[in-house]
Formats: structure tokens, C-alpha cells, sequence
């Protein structure tokens, strides 16, 4: 395995660069001349981009070595589980109040809150204690919340009823985001392994590395930004009110829900057969940057694929994903390439499924009530996770789930089975809007049917 990761990241580097050109040839620039050329809006953009890519930059270090903290902290898979439920749980418990946090203490006390509560979230896995960690689980849980809704409705907001800004050049911001937070997702992959294997500083390094850059994320937002409200009542009106956004929420609960188990899960797949992990977690990454690339191409103008088209072949990309998984994870009989496949296959299918949800998400969730609708969304999502944890938990407990059960194999077939689920969402959304406009690229002629 060890060598088969450092070739992998070889090789979905190159690939995500030979991507990346193919798309800026065929795809038209995202941002419209004017937007570009007018700097009072550029300045407002890197002042966004400043403190929202640091915040997370800090969130992606945590990624590969969390659940190798614990194992080098000694616990059983069973008590690593219940951490991880713990946040999850934090995360159903604080998403009702990330809307209407920025309403009740103002914007940028908010994003401060997230930034200091993040903070002690890492500084919390200096600590062996189980309680103490359970506590920078739920603290990590509150800061997830914060970091999926605040920043991006603040931006939104100041763009149109502050600034006046078009609201045509949104897009051109978060576009930049998301070719940004891929990248800095492998490049924190790298930095963490570098931290935690090459300079044996241990798996809590790259926690400790966080806690400056989210102080550095703060000074941004405590001395760049202004005030900013928002509520989370009219967001469930949304929700209720229109079930093109019902439908949506489910395909986001349905298939991010899985991926929190994915998060839990890669790690004991992989890490008895000695892969590093920082360079796999780059490979994953590397992999969900392609998967972003070839977005930009097939909605591009040359292919002219639908949004919607590339989410259904997200969801059912995920879902063999899945179904490899229940192959490669029998146990005593483990597949670890296999496993690594399939969970290249599976970021492959997060980098098409994200672009593809946010195009659809912003033409069919009014900007105004967007905070809120985001954070009634993540309530079933997180319960979901929490549940399908719980449920391992369950087999790790009376089966034995490691390499001996078959607790995982079982819940990567549950996965999949949800992303059946997801897919029968899909179809029913464009089923439901078959002619709608809002769901289609403009400047796109492809006939819309699923």
C-alpha cells in the first residue's frame, strides 16, 4: 500500500493539471469582464476569500489523522465510534442555531465564535482523556455548523444589499472557493503527513498547526468585516413551501450523510495494511479535484451536459463505489487496493456531485432564505450519519467490527443502499421540474430528461 499511494498521487496530480487545462480551454471564464475588471468588487472578494480559505484550510488538516489520534491514544473502535457520534450529534444539535446565530450576535461575532470554538476543538486532542474529547467532539460539531453556513450567507448577503453588486458575479466567487478548497484539501494532506510521519511529530501535529491558522482567520474577520443578520424561520418556510427544495435536502441528507460514515470509516480499512495515511487522504482529494474538472467540461459549451445529468452519475458513481466496498471488506478476506479503488471512485463522484448540487441548490433556494434553508438541511443529514454510526457501534459491540466482523462490510452496504435511495430523489426532482429553467445551464441545449 505504501507504494501504491505515493504512485497514486503521482499520478491524479498530473491528471488533475492536464484536467484543469482541457477546461480553461473549452469552458468560458466564470466571471463576467466588468466583474473582473472592478476593483471595488475584487477587493471585497479577497477579503471573503482571505479568512474562508484559512478557515478552511484549518478544517481539511484534521482530516486524515483523526481517527489514527485515537488509535494512537489507545481506544477501542467501539469508543472511537461513540466520538464520532458525539459530533455528529453536536452537529444535529447546533444546526437550527447556525441561521440564527449571525442574528442574534451579529456576523462577525459569529464567524469569531467559530474560529475560537474550532480552536479549542484541536487544542482539546492534546488531551488522552475520553471526556475531554468528547468534549472537543461536540465543540468540533458547533464549528462544522458554523463553517457550512455563516460564511457563505454573510458573503451573499454583503454582496447584494451592501455592496449592490450583480447578483451574476456570485458564482465567479465561489467557483474560485471550490478550486481553491481543492486544492488546499491535497496540499493539507501532504502538510499533515509531512507533520505526522516524515517529521514523527505524531498524529496531534497537524491539530496543533490548526489552532494559528484559525487565529489568523479570526484577525481577518475582526478587522475586514462588518455587521451582518440573519434568520432561520423564513428558511424552514422554504423548505416546506416548495418541494423541489425538499426533494434537494433529501439528496444532500441522503448522500453527505454517507460520506461522514466514509470519513469514519477509510482509515481502519486502510491503515492495517501501512499505507501513509496523509498522502492517501491526498490521493482522495486529488481524486474529488478531478472529479471537479471533469464537471467544468461536460456542462461546458463543447459537451453540454445538464447539472442534473452529472449529479444523477455522481449519486450512481457513489453507489458502485459502495458496492465494491461490500466485496473488498468480507471479513478475513480484505482487498485493501480494491477498497483504495473504490474510495478513489467515491471522491471521484464528490468532486461531480458538489458543483452539481451548488448550481442547483442556487437556483432553487432563494438567496435571501439560503443561511437558512442550509441549516435545516444538515439536521436530517447529520441524524443520518448519527444513526449509521450508532448502528456500527452496535456491530463493533456484539459482532466485532474491525477485520474479524462484519460491521463495516454491513454499513457500506447500507451506503449504498441509501444511495439508491438518493438516486430515486434525483429522478423525482426532475421528474417534478422537467421544464423548469431554474434547473437548467443556461446557454445549454441539451435535452433535459432523465
Amino acid at each position: 500500500m505504501l507504494v501504491t499511494a505515493y504512485l497514486a498521487i503521482v499520478f491524479l496530480l498530473a491528471l488533475c493539471v492536464g484536467l484543469e487545462l482541457t477546461a480553461r480551454r473549452v469552458t468560458p471564464p466564470q466571471s463576467t469582464p466588468t466583474a473582473v475588471a472592478n476593483p471595488a468588487f475584487r477587493g471585497f472578494q479577497t477579503i471573503f476569500l482571505r479568512a474562508y480559505l484559512l478557515a478552511l484550510w484549518a478544517d481539511w488538516l484534521q482530516g486524515p489523522y483523526l481517527y489514527k489520534l485515537y488509535l494512537h491514544y489507545s481506544f477501542l473502535e467501539s469508543q472511537i465510534a461513540i466520538l464520532y457520534v458525539c459530533g455528529l450529534a453536536s452537529c444535529v444539535l447546533f444546526a437550527p442555531f447556525a441561521g440564527w446565530l449571525p442574528q442574534a450576535l451579529g456576523r462577525r461575532q459569529t464567524c469569531l465564535l467559530f474560529c475560537l470554538s474550532y480552536s479549542a476543538c484541536c487544542l482539546t486532542k492534546l488531551s488522552r482523556d475520553y471526556f475531554v474529547l468528547i468534549v472537543g467532539r461536540i465543540l468540533g460539531g458547533l464549528s462544522t455548523s458554523l463553517l457550512a453556513t455563516t460564511f457563505e450567507a454573510w458573503y451573499v448577503h454583503r454582496h447584494v444589499d451592501v455592496h449592490d453588486f450583480p447578483k451574476e458575479w456570485i458564482p465567479s466567487t465561489f467557483t474560485k472557493a471550490a478550486t481553491w478548497n481543492h486544492g488546499l484539501a491535497v496540499g493539507a494532506g501532504l502538510v499533515a503527513n509531512l507533520l505526522a510521519e516524515w517529521l514523527h511529530l505524531g498524529p496531534v501535529a497537524p491539530f496543533l498547526l490548526a489552532v494559528p491558522c484559525l487565529a489568523c482567520c479570526g484577525w481577518v474577520v475582526l478587522t475586514d468585516w462588518a455587521r451582518f443578520s440573519r434568520s432561520c424561520h423564513e428558511g424552514l418556510r422554504c423548505l416546506l413551501s416548495d418541494r423541489r427544495v425538499m426533494l434537494l435536502g433529501g439528496v444532500q441528507a441522503l448522500f453527505e450523510s454517507v460520506l461522514y460514515i466514509f470519513v469514519f470509516l477509510w482509515t481502519p480499512v486502510l491503515d492495517p495494511h501501512g499505507p501513509p495515511l496523509g498522502i492517501v487522504f491526498s490521493c482522495l482529494m486529488a481524486a474529488s479535484m478531478v472529479g471537479s474538472s471533469l464537471y467544468r467540461l461536460a456542462t461546458s459549451t463543447q459537451y453540454r451536459l445538464q447539472p442534473g445529468h452529472v449529479l444523477c452519475l455522481a449519486v450512481l458513481m457513489a453507489f458502485f463505489s459502495f458496492f465494491m466496498l461490500t466485496f473488498s471488506t468480507a471479513p478475513g478476506q480484505p482487498r485493501p487496493h480494491e477498497s483504495f479503488l473504490a474510495f478513489l471512485l467515491l471522491e471521484l463522484a464528490c468532486g461531480l456531485y458538489f458543483p452539481a448540487f451548488s448550481f442547483l441548490q442556487g437556483r432553487v433556494i432563494p438567496e435571501e432564505k439560503r443561511a437558512g434553508v442550509l441549516a435545516w438541511f444538515r439536521l436530517p443529514l447529520h441524524l443520518l450519519a448519527c444513526l449509521g454510526l450508532l448502528a456500527l457501534h452496535g456491530e463493533v459491540s456484539g459482532t466485532g467490527g474491525g477485520e474479524g466482523g462484519g460491521g463495516t462490510r454491513h454499513m457500506f452496504g447500507g451506503c449504498a443502499v441509501m444511495m439508491l435511495a438518493a438516486l430515486m430523489a434525483v429522478v423525482s426532482l426532475f421528474t417534478l421540474g422537467r421544464n423548469d429553467t431554474d434547473l437548467r445551464l443556461e446557454g445549454n441545449r441539451a435535452e433535459w430528461e432523465m
